[in-house]
């Protein structure tokens, strides 16, 4: 179950991940967003720093040929999170539809020439979504969160073999999204 008062707290996070997860532009590496939402009881601080001083180890330009490298033309590390999940392109594309319809109710317009299951715009509509006093609001993050909780289980996996900064990126993300999840009755009981 989510916490909705820790996903409220992290939801800037969320803003910051989409915007490191998307193309890079010159302000993707500026230091001011991450001075200002990411603090030191942040619960991926760790991997933030690492991830941070990994990709300024680049020039610019080599930090969108890295992008591109790990994200365009791998396969097994793609940013749409339903990619190698379904058998059919039936099945796929009935979840995509039905994110789309979600982003829609709470008030997100999705450009047209994007699928609903690209991480940066699934972080982005966390980020933005109008979700106070709405009765709908936590079982739909939980539907997301979960699509991509499992979309970057194995991105993250493929992209520690690849000794990716990115994969820093992607376990901040993962620990983040953990940490808006409340432990089940059985798990409390045996902690």
């Amino acid at each position: 179950m989510i916490n909705i008062a820790q996903f409220k707290s992290f939801q800037e996070t969320l803003g910051y991940f989409a915007q490191q997860l998307d193309f890079p532009e010159k302000l993707t590496l500026h230091p001011k967003p991450f001075e200002s939402i990411i603090h030191p009881d942040h619960p991926a601080y760790h991997n933030l720093i690492i991830y941070r001083e990994r990709i300024h180890a680049y020039r610019f330009l080599e930090v969108q040929q890295l992008y591109s490298d790990t994200f365009d033309f791998n396969k097994k590390a793609p940013l749409y999170m339903t990619y190698n999940k379904f058998d059919t392109q039936k099945e796929r594309g009935q979840l995509l539809a039905k994110l789309k319809v979600l982003y829609e109710m709470f008030g997100l317009k999705m450009a047209d020439n994007e699928l609903s299951d690209f991480l940066p715009l699934m972080l982005e509509f966390l980020y933005i979504a109008q979700w106070q006093n709405d009765p709908r609001a936590k079982s739909n993050i939980e539907f997301v969160i979960m699509i991509i909780e499992d979309g970057t289980y194995a991105m993250a996996n493929q992209l520690a073999e690849q000794d990716s900064p990115y994969y820093y990126l992607v376990k901040a993300l993962r620990e983040t999204l953990k940490a808006c999840i409340e432990p089940t009755n059985e798990v409390k009981a045996n902690v």
